[in-house]
């Protein structure tokens, strides 16, 4: 009396299958499950239990042993519950082996037998496909697991459809991808007045993929701006859209099957801990650097973050992927995304404007400046002044309007495409090494301005760097070849002389 089944289990966002053998021997009646299961697998045993008599079915008053192998990898979630539940009746007889063994089975339990849904479910379907494996979930689920282009997916509601299906007694219908992809609506740039050049600052941060920090008092727009950056991205192509789509089905937050299309604008408030900023706590869950993979992430009153949390993104600015260890596993995310940090001059945050500023000024504006870390700026490509917007520019209309600044993105975004063909990586931002050398061609005169500059403002070779990758955006931004004077200096223009240099 002997059955297996398969099901997955998670590391970060890549799938590792396990095998769910269970065995139904003489012995006093028990029902052990073996396998480094968490609590909530181990609680899934009276689930199982429960969902069985609700459909007239009654544990056998023998001895039941369920294994999760390999038993060396830690099992977590309640997605265990019917991958075991259905080996259990195979042992029992109520099914034939054969009709589950070519799935792989996720789904919780309820005591009802209902089946109902879990995290995880797009790269599992992925993961059963590559295996040339079925896939079986809950009904609520059945339109997310289409996405992973499986053409043999299940999706049930209860215990009693799937056993009918299984069996050959009532088919259960085919799910059905649904078509729209609940794409977002944009706010525009044309609400903000004024701030030309730090809407000049985003438009190459889009370009680029640089990270960018507004520094103005209350009310400059700073948020407003940031808010509108989404509408000047370029679109996600399809291999990021389901990257980014696994990252938010393993956190369980894809809603209605509805794989994310857009980039992912994350705005965590500064109360967030280490753990919710890069990920972590007791199931390693992916945090806010992962959810804004491939997009942007956020950080309104940057030095109010704790210093920790702030000091703890260095490594995913510098790698594009975060690593997650623990005492039991070691898990990694990628987190490739876009910081775009917003803060005031000091702790009152009307520096320099008369009769506003606090008695304490300037001595305020160091001490508030300085909980940024040296290092940590470093890593910002473009430090931009957001200055209070006069009265008269309030008087004004509106300015360009996103879908005119994205056409410019997109152009510039074309120019320089040919560089990255058949490499990992499509943006200024990321190039490094020799990569940089060969895409960024300095003219003489800028080559020496840029040494010039350098040496003045006391850049590190990670500021060096960042400038020519700033200046090749400008330069494509012009539709140039070559860097130029004027790209050196308006690159340098966005580098403040103790930002990190």
């Amino acid at each position: 009396m002997f059955a297996k089944t398969y099901t997955v289990a998670f590391e970060g966002i890549e799938v590792l299958e396990i095998k769910t053998e269970v065995q139904v021997s003489d012995g006093l009646p028990a029902f052990t499950i073996v396998g480094l299961a968490d609590k909530a697998v181990a609680e899934s045993k009276e689930r199982i239990r429960a969902a069985l008599h609700s459909i007239g079915l009654s544990l056998p008053a023998k001895r039941i042993t369920v294994n999760l192998a390999p038993a060396d990898v830690v099992k977590e979630g309640t997605h265990y519950d019917l991958p075991i539940a259905l080996g259990l009746m195979a042992a029992m007889g109520v099914l034939k082996p054969a009709d589950i063994e070519p799935y792989i089975v996720m789904g919780e339990l309820g005591l009802d037998a209902s089946i109902r849904a879990v995290s995880g479910i797009l790269p599992a379907a992925v993961a059963a496909k590559g295996a040339d494996r079925g896939f079986i979930c809950a009904d609520t689920q059945a339109n997310e697991a289409l996405w992973s282009g499986n053409d043999t997916i299940l999706g049930a509601g209860d215990l009693t459809a799937l056993l009918n299906h299984l069996k050959g007694l009532q088919p259960l219908p085919y799910p059905e991808r649904k078509t729209d992809l609940a794409t977002d609506s944009f706010l525009d740039f044309k609400d903000i007045k004024g701030q030309e050049t730090a809407k000049r600052a985003l438009e190459i941060a889009a370009v680029g993929g640089h990270n960018v920090l507004m520094i103005g008092p209350p009310g400059s727009g700073k948020s407003m701006m940031a808010a509108r950056l989404p509408s000047i991205l370029p679109p996600l192509n399809s291999e990021d859209i389901l990257e980014i789509s696994k990252i938010y089905s393993v956190a369980g937050l894809l809603k209605e099957g509805r794989l994310v299309v857009n980039r992912p604008f994350r705005d965590p408030h500064h109360s967030a801990s280490t753990p919710a900023m890069v990920g972590g706590g007791l199931k390693a869950r992916p945090g806010e650097v992962s959810l804004a993979h491939r997009g942007i992430l956020f950080l309104d009153e940057l030095p109010e973050f704790n210093r920790t949390t702030l000091e703890a993104l260095r490594q995913p600015l510098e790698t594009g992927r975060v690593s997650v260890a623990r005492a039991n596993r070691h898990v990694i995310y990628p987190a490739r995304f876009q910081l775009v940090a917003a803060m005031n001059p000091c702790k009152c945050g009307y520096l320099g404007i008369a009769g506003h500023q606090c008695a304490r000024a300037p001595k305020c504006a160091a001490e508030y400046q300085s909980k940024i870390s040296g290092p940590l700026l470093d890593r910002i490509d473009l430090q931009v002044d957001v200055p209070a917007v006069a009265p008269w520019e309030l008087g004004q209309g509106g300015g360009e309007a996103s879908e005119v600044i994205r056409a410019r993105v997109l152009r510039a975004i074309e120019f320089g495409r040919h560089r990255f063909e058949g490499l990992p990586i499509a943006k200024n931002a990321e190039a490094d090494g020799k990569l940089l050398e060969e895409i960024a061609l300095l003219s003489e005169p800028a080559k020496a301005l840029l040494i010039k500059a350098a040496e003045k403002m006391m850049l590190s070779a990670r500021g060096y760097h960042r400038m020519i990758r700033v200046a090749r955006t400008i330069a494509d931004l012009e539709q140039s070849e070559r860097i130029e004077t004027a790209h050196i200096s308006e690159a340098l223009s966005y580098r403040k002389i103790n930002g990190g240099s």
